[in-house]
Order: C-alpha cells, then structure tokens, then sequence
C-alpha cells in the first residue's frame, strides 16, 4: 500500500524531506507547492518529483494528493493543518505544532473528526540523549526520576540569520524576532519523549536583547517580542520538575550540538554536553559519548547543501548514533542523507507507517500539545515576569 504526498513549502528543510518521503516504498508519488513558484519548480526538477501545485488550496482539492507534509514559517503551521485536515488529507508538520492553545485545541478536535493521521515532526522524539533515556527509563534504571534539563543553544550568528533572510524576504527582521519559547519543542520534547509525564505549570524569564540591530526589538517585530533568551521550570504530573532553555544569543557551538540534555533518578543520572555524554550511579561515572554520537553519512559541502548557510549544514548531515535501531528502516534508506543528529529517517518512516497502517505515530496531536503548549503558556509567564501558570492538558491520545 501507498500514498501520495504533497510538500508544502520548498525552503531549505523540505527538500532533504523530499528526498526521505520519495525513497520509501510507502509512498508513491511526492508533489509540491510553494508560495514562490519558482522554488517548487526548481525543487520538483531537482528531484524528479510528481510535479507541483500553483497554491495549496490546488493540492488540498487535487484527489491526486492523499497527505500534506507542511514546512512552512513557524507561526503559519495551525492554520495549515487545521486546513489540510479539513480538506480531508493526513498532514506531518515541522514544528511547532501551533502557537496557541486554541488551534492546539482545534488541531486535536480534527483528528479526532477525521479519522486522520496528523504528526509533528519533532526531532528531538529520535535524539540520541532521549533515546538512550527512555530506554533506561523503561528498563527502571534511573529509579524514580524526579528532575530534567532540556536545552535548544542556538545563537543567531549561527545560520539562523541566513535562514531568516531566505524565508522572510525585505521583512525580515520582524519575523527573525520570533519568541524563543514558542519554539519550544527541541528541548521540551527531548525531554518529554523520554519521560512519561506531561508539564502541569511553569515559571519562566525572559532576557531582552541587547544587539540593537532591530532583530528582536518590539518596534520591528510581528511578535511583539524583544526576548532573545529565555528559561522555564515547569511541575510535572506525578512530581518532579524539568527546566528548559531557549537561547538565541549565546557563547556556545550549536552547529556541534544545539540540543542537549540531563536526567535525574534515585539510583542514577545522565548528562549530556556538547561534546561529551555521561552516565552516572553511586558507583561511579561511565563515558556514553560514543553511543550518542551520529556519524556523518554527507558531507557538509555536498552540492544539495549548498543554499544552506554553512552554520546549519550539521543539521542535514548528520547520520545514525549506535543507539539508534534501525532495524525497522527500509532499506532504501541505508545510503540517504540524514539529520538533525539521526532523526530525520524515523521521523518519515513514523508518518508513513501510521498513514498505511492506521495506527497513532509517535508525536501524534496529544504529544504535540505536550511538546508545545508548555513553551506557550511558559512565554506568557515571561511575558508576566514569571507569574507561575497552569498548563492546560488534552489528555492521552485515545486507544485505538
């Protein structure tokens, strides 16, 4: 069995996607659109795709196309889906799922209308740390965890300025300003996807920027938002505690590894840097790093990267870490390009088998609410210097 998808959104992201969604032998014929034609042209010849759409109210009514995959601007993807629902096909979504509880809410009432499959693409669902934690989680050897960290430690200089430029156009600055925490799934899903809870309420900080070059500055953005740091402690159902930072202005080599993380049990703990990973009991200390860590299965100056700034190229190269079972995989993959330290292959291959088997993928809407209404009500927080809020939850996904 196969289905055909259309990508929506020919920027930077999408085409390594492309690449994944046309390779497996779940899928058949791959689409696209992009609010540039030219770009979905210069993709679609690039790869050999089905051909594209001149908008993506065309894809969604073409019976032609059973599945949507959105790599659109990070405030852009409720809507999108909310839409692609509607019309009727199953839809994958880069993150964030949405930025506020309402669509969040009606992105999980249309799954549940439709009958639908809906995934976010969550990367930090495969990072090598939660891997590694959710395994020795599941087999108890932590004891009762009480305590997580999640980091996303990536500054502006490091690609992202590039990036907006690409996706912004002359308006840029005002989307660069975008607020950390609505962005918030790398380091609240890394954690989330390993321990088996969901956030109850939070208490965050913003840090207001200092650079004075119009990117976060209140005047200039469409957000409103001159926070280009931020941290948050959030309660976690069942007790216990897990913090996060989002950072956009700091000393650090996020093009080595911009998500990282930590964990805290009774009987043992884990602690990830950028360039070492330990594990820890009342023993002693264990060196993990090379259990974690991907190889590279591209090289950073492939000819397919090149529209990428060099800063973000890690993202796309990165390959498979020991940890990783990749026995699931199909085959066709062995020799493709990954990403984002191994996670760029699971990810489609979760969306593909829910869509073919009928089943709930791993970030399925009720994950996503976990993975992102935290970081939402957490910048209202900020935005309230740090009032602790409740978080509204939607619950389990239902049985199937």
């Amino acid at each position: 069995m196969t289905f055909s998808i259309g990508i929506v959104g020919a920027g930077q992201f999408s085409g390594q996607f492309a690449t994944l969604f046309q390779a497996h032998p779940g899928v058949g014929d791959v689409h696209v659109t992009d609010l540039l034609p030219e770009r979905a042209e210069q993709l679609a010849a690039a790869q050999g795709l089905a051909g594209t759409f001149p908008s993506y109210e065309a894809m969604l009514e073409s019976k032609a196309v059973d599945a949507v995959a959105i790599f659109t601007q990070r405030w852009t993807h409720g809507p999108l889906v909310l839409q692609g629902l509607n019309a009727g096909k199953h839809v994958y979504s880069a993150v964030p799922m949405a930025i506020t509880t309402e669509e969040i809410a009606a992105i999980i009432d249309a799954v549940k209308a439709t009958g639908l499959t809906y995934m976010m693409g969550e990367t930090s669902q495969y990072n090598p740390a939660t891997v590694h934690a959710r395994n020795q989680i599941a087999a108890g050897a932590f004891g009762r965890l009480f305590y997580a960290e999640g980091d996303y430690v990536h500054d502006m200089d490091l690609g992202f300025y590039d990036a907006y430029r690409y996706s912004g156009g002359e308006n840029w600055k005002a989307t660069a300003s975008y607020p950390p925490l609505l962005y918030p799934t790398h380091s609240v899903g890394g954690v989330l996807g390993a321990w088996q809870t969901h956030a109850v309420s939070v208490s965050a900080i913003g840090v207001v920027d200092e650079r004075g070059d119009g990117v976060f500055d209140k005047e200039v953005s469409q957000f409103g938002n001159d926070f280009s740091n931020a941290t948050a402690l959030f309660e976690v159902a069942g007790g216990g505690s897990f913090r996060t930072n989002e950072f956009r202005r700091v000393g650090y080599p996020s093009h080595i590894r911009e998500s990282r993380f930590r964990f805290f049990g009774t009987e043992a703990s884990m602690e990830q840097l950028a360039t070492v990973a330990l594990w820890q009991d009342k023993k002693g200390v264990q060196d993990i790093t090379e259990l974690l860590e991907p190889k590279p299965t591209m090289a950073p100056d492939d000819p397919s990267l090149q529209h990428i700034a060099p800063e973000l190229r890690a993202a796309f190269t990165s390959g498979s870490a020991p940890v990783h079972d990749r026995s699931r995989l199909p085959r066709e993959f062995d020799h493709l390009h990954n990403g984002h330290e191994g996670s760029h292959h699971f990810l489609v291959d979760d969306f593909v088998t829910a869509v073919n088997t009928r089943t709930l993928p791993s970030v399925n809407a009720w994950v996503a609410a976990r993975y992102t209404l935290p970081g939402i009500v957490a910048h209202e927080s900020a935005r309230q210097g740090g009032v602790r809020l409740e978080i509204p939850d939607f619950g389990d996904a239902p049985e199937a």
